[in-house]
Order: C-alpha cells, then sequence, then structure tokens
C-alpha cells in the first residue's frame, strides 16, 4: 500500500508542532530486523494490551507527541521510526511494505510481545495493514488513519505529485521544519536525497490490496478525514470490503459488522495526525469498548 504520508506540509507541520508539545520516552533503544536497525521508543506503564504505533512517511515517532498522553492510558505504546525515518538508519533495501511488516513482528517478538493493538497512519497505516495481512495471529485490533488500499484511492492529482517526489527535491527542502528535524537526529542526515529517491520510487509503483482486504479477520477501525487525500468512493468501498455498510444493523445491532468507519470532520490528511479527536475516536475501540446501550435498555431503565 504505497501511501504517501505527508507530502511535505505533514511533516513540517508535526515537527513543528512536536517542538512544542515533545513528551520524554520511559525507554528508547534500537532492535534489528530485516537487516535494518530500527529505532523505537516505549511509553506508558499501563497493564493493557501494548500499542504498536506507526508514523507517516516523511516524519517520525514524533509526530504524535501532541496526543501521546492520551494513547498512553492503561497501555504500554511502542513507537518505531519506520526504515529511513527520524532515528533509524535508511540502508540499502528498497522500500517495501511488505518487507517491512515482517520487520514489524520480528520487532515485536524482539521487545517480548506475541500479540498487540496496531494504530498506522498514512504510510504507517499501509504498514499496519501488511502487518495484520502478514501476521494476523499477532494482531488484536488495528487502527488504519488515512490508508486506502489501492493507488487509484487517492485523487488523481495526488498521485502525480507523489510521482514527482525525489532527490531533485532536497535543496530547496533545506530551510523546511521537516530537513531541520531530519538532520537533528538521522544517524546519517546526508541520506536525506536518498531518502526521498527511495519515497518516490516506492510510491511510484501501482498497487492494489483489495484481495487482502478480506483476509483481515480482527476488529479493524478506518478513520479518515472529511478533506482527506483520499476520495470519499474509496473510504466507503474500503468499510464495505470490510463488510460494513452493506445492511442495516439491525434493531439490536444483531446484524452489525465487528469493523468501524469514523469521519473525523474539520480535518485533512495534513492534521489529522495530532487530532485530539482522532485520539478520542481511536482509543475507545483498541480498548474494546463496543457494547452500547440500546433504545430498549434507556426504556427499561427509566420504569
Amino acid at each position: 500500500m504505497k501511501i504517501l504520508s505527508s507530502l511535505f506540509a505533514v511533516a513540517a507541520v508535526a515537527l513543528t508542532i512536536t517542538s512544542v508539545h515533545a513528551a520524554p520516552a520511559v525507554k528508547s533503544g534500537h532492535v534489528e530486523a530485516g537487516g535494518i536497525n530500527y529505532y523505537y521508543e516505549i511509553q506508558g506503564e499501563g497493564a493493557g494490551k501494548p500499542l504498536l504505533l506507526l508514523h507517516g512517511g516523511l516524519g517520525s515517532t514524533d509526530m504524535f507527541q501532541p496526543i501521546m498522553p492520551r494513547l498512553i492510558e492503561g497501555r504500554q505504546v511502542i513507537a518505531v521510526d519506520l526504515q529511513g525515518h527520524g532515528r533509524t538508519e535508511l540502508g540499502n533495501r528498497p522500500m517495501s511494505l511488505e518487507a517491512m511488516g515482517d520487520d514489524m513482528a520480528a520487532i515485536l517478538k524482539s521487545l517480548g510481545h506475541d500479540k498487540a493493538d496496531v494504530l498506522g497512519y498514512s504510510f504507517g497505516g499501509g504498514l499496519a495493514f501488511r502487518l495484520a495481512v502478514q501476521h494476523p495471529e499477532m494482531v488484536d485490533r488495528v487502527a488504519l488513519v488515512s490508508a486506502g488500499y489501492a493507488q487509484d484511492g487517492f485523487y488523481p492529482e495526488m498521485i502525480k505529485m507523489q510521482a514527482a517526489v525525489g532527490a531533485g527535491m532536497a535543496d530547496m527542502m533545506k530551510e523546511t521544519p521537516m530537513y531541520k528535524s531530519y538532520i537533528a537526529v538521522a544517524p546519517k542526515p546526508e541520506d536525506f536525497p536518498r531518502l526521498l529517491d527511495a519515497m518516490g520510487d516506492f510510491m511510484r509503483k501501482p498497487y492494489d490490496y483489495s484481495a487482502d482486504v478480506a483476509k483481515l479477520k480482527m476488529p479493524v477501525m478506518l478513520v479518515f478525514a472529511d478533506s482527506d487525500m483520499y476520495r470519499p468512493e474509496h473510504v466507503v468501498k474500503f468499510y464495505q470490503l470490510l463488510g460494513g455498510g452493506l445492511r442495516d444493523a439491525g434493531w439490536m445491532r444483531e446484524t452489525m459488522s465487528q469493523n468501524r468507519l469514523a469521519i473525523i470532520p474539520n480535518r485533512t490528511h495534513y492534521d489529522i495526525f495530532f487530532a485530539p479527536e482522532l485520539a478520542e475516536t481511536v482509543m475507545p475501540f483498541l480498548d474494546g469498548q463496543d457494547k452500547v446501550k440500546t433504545w430498549d435498555d434507556l426504556v427499561n431503565a427509566a420504569n
């Protein structure tokens, strides 16, 4: 799922915000998986199931710091800087969500976890999708934020913008918060042009994972902004492929899908990842809080 997490506006917004809202890591380190030395941070000490947190492209784990206090309530959050991003080396391996899906499974096992919930945004949402497809036994619940299942889900102009990403943009980006933040933490700051090339190559490859959607047997939540880079038709089709939106849920919710769809108003692809509404939307789902009172419950309680 070659998903452009941010273009450049996302990273610029995220990295500007996180300089103000930075939260201390409880634990950090590196773990090797697939030949890549990944950086990770662990925050929170709750007894709940661990949450694997996967950031957007051209960003880092820092993107989520504004909402991290809510994410760590009652559970431990494992945030990973993805290949070539943040404090993780780029290496010489092409960008591949399939390969990184295996890497995330290996990282969880290395950190002593056989199962986790997963929250992924954009590029990280595509990675969360692949992890859940390739290693379903390790994923309890998964929330995919601003992440589609096929390239044609993007608006056509976005596909053209993604195709233009490459090293040639590096010089004109040197005054941006994204570049400055990258060079501040990257193990090899000089790799920035190579990262742009790698991401450009990655995004130019067509993909369609519609056949894999049915493999997601665990509860799935899709979250999009009402002004996202994905076409509304694609969002609805994704939910339908998951079994949602195909029929009325029934008087007692008897035919309701286990999966969820959320559209957050007044948000875009470039600001949904740090929206307080995002945390308040996904955490009850990830915590398994599916039970709601029915009209019958309310009437009986009143009598």
